[in-house]
């Protein structure tokens, strides 16, 4: 396996129905008011987008999202992404319960050369990057949804 190569899985429970969930997460300029590690989203077109995320460790990472699928029905978002990371990721949002089940897949390689020299020594570090980037990330969304109260 490269060890470039990463594949995340994410599952985020939250306290709203699937259309809420499904209708935020597709407003990709909007991340930045909820997700704290989304520093810039600039729309290049309707379904092209520049995505600038720095979590915890001190580097950013910028990428291109282009729009793969656009499923409302069977609650699919998925994005092909070029840049710092080459892949792609996708949200699944399904109800569960009283509140919704949304599910982060991403399959990426990085191609960011600084991230590359480090592959070896920092892929445990990128990983908890990653976890910490989006637990943040379905705290904020939470508390999005809950008019800004404070979600945990």
């Amino acid at each position: 396996m490269d060890r470039n190569h990463y594949r995340f899985l994410s599952l985020w429970t939250l306290p709203a129905p699937a259309p809420a969930v499904y209708r935020e997460l597709e407003r990709l300029e909007d991340y930045p008011r909820w997700w704290p590690q989304t520093r810039e989203v600039t729309r290049l077109d309707d379904t092209t987008a520049v995505l600038r995320v720095r979590s915890l460790l001190p580097y950013d990472l910028t990428t291109t999202l282009r729009e793969g699928r656009r499923d409302p029905a069977a609650g699919v978002l998925e994005v092909t992404m070029s840049g710092d990371l080459e892949g792609w990721a996708r949200w699944t949002v399904t109800e569960q319960g009283s509140g919704t089940l949304a599910r982060y897949d991403q399959e990426v390689v990085v191609r960011k050369p600084l991230l590359r020299r480090l592959a070896v020594p920092g892929r445990p570090l990128f990983r908890a990057n990653h976890r910490l980037m989006m637990r943040a990330g379905r705290r904020g969304l939470a508390a999005h949804l809950d008019g800004g109260r404070q979600a945990v």
